[in-house]
């Protein structure tokens, strides 16, 4: 008689049903809600960030670089072309920076999802300026090994990215304990150098150097481009203000006014030997001293944004048409080009 086989079902656990996810629980850092649910929101306006960055969508193929082709042989005289070189130099390494901060320092300690989805087209928009100043570096056939080793090489280049690197690396750990207060004061003093320094005066005061070149008809294609990723720019660094101020007041965060100052200092040092650089010699309508006092005014909007005392007391808005750049529309021949007007909501009220 053949045997009977028997096969017991396994028992399959029923997992307890969770409580519904409550706003409230949701905080910048140190949140209890759960990181894969989006809403309820807290904080809708970072939702709008995100919203707003997918309306400023572009590629640097896009834009025409022929004149820039002509201008960058031809017409560009050595200082021009120092400058142009050297600033392209400087933003190929930041925006790669900026990406792996955000990607591996920033993101993963955001708590509430639709900040990290914000930073998450952050990151995308880092890596999509990486790819434009590559475009322009090969389109205009300038040496890449030599172009990319600059930060290397030259003091003064290299002086803004080690500063950088060394106010961000403490923060890439992926085991900080932000319950710590010191090391959460820690963290929120590299967010907002990040933020409001990094991006929101090196980045938003670093491509005026070309834009002045555009302004009497040079490189007007690279300067287009500088366009778009200056509206991202402005994004990136109201967002991060936005979040700065969120984590302080959440966190009953008091950021140390010492250590802020000393953070401006260092700052506007490594700005004034990185403009005496690529100004040595000044061009037409642009000069080191311009470019520094410029980085004071905008340093002090961003004070103001963050509610802290201004750093620079009464530098001058020197370069009144650098904000123009961010909400300049541009009216083009169809058929010169590809109509490259976007929506965007890099707009901010500044003061």
């Amino acid at each position: 008689m053949t045997p009977t086989l028997s096969f017991d079902e396994p028992e399959i656990a029923t997992p307890a049903a969770l409580r519904p996810v409550d706003a409230e629980d949701k905080r910048v850092v140190n949140g209890h809600a759960d990181i894969n649910q989006l809403a309820p929101f807290k904080y809708p306006w970072a939702w709008q960030f995100f919203l707003n960055a997918n309306r400023n969508h572009w590629t640097p193929l896009e834009i025409s670089m022929a004149q820039d082709v002509h201008d960058y042989a031809h017409r560009l005289t050595p200082a021009e072309r120092h400058v142009f070189e050297n600033v392209l130099a400087y933003l190929t390494t930041s925006d790669i920076l900026a990406m792996r901060n955000i990607g591996l320092a920033v993101m993963e300690k955001m708590s509430a999802p639709e900040l990290q989805i914000y930073q998450a087209r952050q990151v995308f928009e880092e890596s999509l300026h990486t790819w434009t100043y590559q475009h322009c570096i090969e389109t205009l056939g300038i040496d890449q090994r030599e172009i990319y080793n600059r930060y290397r090489v030259v003091p003064e280049i290299h002086g803004k990215i080690a500063l950088s690197n060394r106010r961000l690396s403490a923060i890439l750990r992926s085991d900080l304990d932000l319950t710590d207060r010191d090391t959460l004061h820690e963290f929120a003093l590299s967010y907002f150098f990040f933020a409001a320094i990094f991006e929101g005066c090196w980045f938003y005061n670093g491509f005026s150097p070309i834009f002045a070149l555009q302004r009497r008809g040079l490189m007007k294609g690279t300067a287009e481009q500088l366009q778009y990723i200056m509206r991202d720019e402005v994004m990136h660094c109201a967002f991060g203000i936005r979040v700065v101020r969120q984590l302080v007041a959440e966190e009953n965060l008091r950021l140390d006014e010492r250590a802020i100052a000393a953070l401006w200092e260092e700052c506007d040092a490594a700005e004034a030997a990185y403009a005496r650089y690529i100004l040595r010699e000044p061009i037409l309508g642009y000069s080191a001293e311009l470019h520094v006092e410029q980085f004071r005014h905008v340093a002090n909007r961003r004070a103001r944004q963050l509610g802290l005392a201004e750093p620079f007391s009464g530098a001058a808005n020197v370069l009144p048409w650098l904000d123009e750049q961010v909400n300049l529309r541009k009216e083009k021949n169809f058929f010169e080009t590809r109509v490259t007007e976007y929506q965007t909501g890099g707009a901010l009220t500044w003061d």
